[in-house]
């Protein structure tokens, strides 16, 4: 077997069962706590006969199971239950009881994952190598006894299996507050790591950027995932943790702490789907709430009250509560607010906190929280009403949160890649990853509140490999109609196994689908941008989806005579654009 990243690829010559033996160091889909993920080939157990599938039954004690016949549902759910109680079988005759089995379907009707818990690594992994190799044994096995035999053999070698290590889980010696969620996380993890530098706190922050501590980056790579977590809390100078938490890191590895204490989930929108058995928006919710569930009692779950799917997720938390809607009308503020936790919302313009049985508290004007472009921007509304909720909740002192929210500004510095804007001549330039559907509708909804009268958008489109056909095409398909002139500029650095000709074809077919087919494509990002700038005229707007190249974008355009937007003359300019 070989290792990578804590993913065990099974020798399929050895256990053609078992497919992937992945071990998840923390709080998982599955459970709350570190967990074995077994994904297994069931094909064999699906077509053998009825009959054959009794015996397998009763050998592990579903004497009274009916099993269906071969290729029906009713066999599938035959098989996951079977998968369960061979699982404890299997464990149970080895010496642990009352083991706790999930099972889960996939795409693919013969393949099911199985996951258990674990607190010894070696046994953990024996176990679901000998679960696999019973499996193994049933298309062979010509009688009870057999299979009785397999299953004891099995048993057998989990028990006489070396313990191996415990599980890295961390538990925090600090406050945590971790962020999740499509769009957003990275932008509100910034304004509240930036909130408690400006209450004086040391503070620790893990991106998909690179671990920061006290706003200067230690390390650089992408810590999201489990490795993230504990790579801040080794800073001993650290007295709050902000981590932003993607859904690979927990579908991959597991969560690296035991429990945070203020948990953020800013929203499920499509990004992502297709990979790692996750195809949904439901499935992807529920990825997602692996954050807020382990947020302790004492603790507060921010949700995004205009989100149904994020909402729902008050329903499986432990802790208290903390909702965040720009409607402040809306049935999740009153019924958050009526059970007894609390919101945060837009009252007349100002940024407002609401409780049961008191005055609502007006933070600070919209207008001045320059994250939100003078109110522009409804995305960076809900990113500031997120990162509030969460400041307060980790207790940060009101009038702290609030000189944070006036001082975070989006640009290079406070919001890398994120809504930068910038002043080229008399063109203005905005800087965004807008790496998905939300994403590009929150870029042009900034380009249409900046733009002079008769002004127009000039877009830079591009696409990272690891999304679905679709989305690709639907991408190209939004951008080529809400902007005046299009441009592609590619991503070589993350065409993740596709070709750049496959990518350029996707989004050519979407432009195409609202007849749009004048499109220029460029190598890079930072030649799709000179070739804009180029195009435009006083009063346009160009905006790149920027994502390989930001460095050397931002060199580009000071290069160019560039100069970063100020709040005050972001603010001037949306007041021109509404003329």
């Amino acid at each position: 077997m070989t290792s990578d990243l804590g993913t065990d690829a099974a020798d399929p010559a050895a256990t053609p069962a078992l497919l992937e033996l992945r071990v998840l160091e923390g709080p998982n889909l599955y459970f709350p706590r570190a967990a074995i993920k077994l994904t297994l080939d069931v094909a064999p157990l699906s077509a053998v006969s009825a009959e054959r599938a009794r015996r397998l039954a009763t050998s592990i004690g579903l004497g009274t199971a009916r099993p269906g016949e071969p290729g029906t549902e009713f066999r599938q759910r035959f098989v996951a239950r079977a998968l369960a109680t061979l699982v404890r079988s299997v464990a149970g005759d080895a010496g642990t009881k009352r083991l706790a089995v999930r099972v889960r379907t996939t795409r693919d009707p013969h393949v099911l994952v199985v996951a258990y818990p674990w607190k010894h690594r070696g046994r953990a992994r024996a176990l679901g190598e000998a679960v696999a190799d019973v499996l193994d044994a049933v298309p062979e096995g010509s009688g009870r006894a057999e299979l009785e035999e397999a299953v004891t053999a099995a048993a057998e070698r989990v028990r006489h299996s070396e313990p191996g290590a415990t599980p890295t889980t961390l538990t925090p010696r600090v406050p945590v507050v971790a962020v999740t969620g499509t769009n957003g996380k990275t932008t509100t993890s910034r304004m509240v790591a930036h909130i408690a530098r400006t209450a004086g706190l040391h503070v620790g922050w893990s991106s998909t950027d690179g671990i920061y501590v006290d706003g200067r980056l230690v390390e650089a790579g992408d810590y999201s995932g489990p490795s993230g977590a504990g790579r801040v809390l080794e800073h001993d100078v650290v007295q709050l943790a902000v981590t932003e938490t993607a859904r690979g890191g927990i579908l991959l590895k597991g969560i690296g702490l035991t429990r945070n204490d203020v948990s953020v989930v800013t929203n499920v929108t499509a990004d992502h789907l297709g990979l790692h058995g996750i195809d949904t928006l439901d499935q992807l919710a529920e990825v997602k709430g692996v954050v807020p569930r382990i947020t302790r009692r004492s603790g507060w779950a921010v949700l995004n009250g205009d989100d149904p799917r994020v909402l729902a997720m008050r329903h499986t938390v432990k802790s208290r509560t903390w909702v965040f809607s720009r409607d402040a009308d809306s049935p999740a503020v009153r019924q958050v607010i009526d059970d007894g936790g609390r919101a945060t919302t837009v009252l007349d313009g100002w940024v407002s906190v609401l409780s049961a049985g008191a005055d609502p508290d007006p933070l600070v004007e919209l207008v001045d929280v320059p994250m939100t472009l003078a109110g522009l921007s409804r995305y960076n509304v809900e990113n500031t009403l997120a990162a509030a909720s969460a400041a307060l909740g980790v207790g940060l002192a009101r009038e702290q949160v609030v000189e944070g929210l006036r001082t975070f500004l989006p640009d290079a510095e406070h919001n890398p890649g994120r809504m930068n804007t910038f002043s080229v001549g008399e063109v203005t330039v905005v800087i965004d990853l807008a790496h998905n559907e939300a994403g590009l509708e929150a870029l042009v909804e900034i380009m249409r509140g900046v733009r002079r009268p008769g002004g127009r958008l000039l877009l830079g489109l591009g696409v990272v490999g690891d999304r679905t056909d679709e989305l690709i095409e639907t991408l190209g398909e939004l951008a080529a109609r809400d902007s005046d002139v299009l441009v592609i500029g590619h991503k070589e650095k993350y065409l993740r196994g596709r070709t750049r000709e496959e990518l350029e074809d996707l989004m050519l077919g979407g432009a195409a689908k609202v007849g749009v087919t004048d499109v220029s494509v460029y190598p890079t990002e930072v030649s799709a941008l000179e070739a804009l700038v180029a195009r435009a005229r006083p009063g346009d707007v160009v905006a790149l989806m920027c994502h390989a190249e930001r460095e050397e974008v931002y060199e580009w355009i000071a290069g160019a005579g560039g100069v970063a937007d100020t709040a005050g003359t972001l603010r001037a300019k949306v007041l021109a654009a509404r003329g």
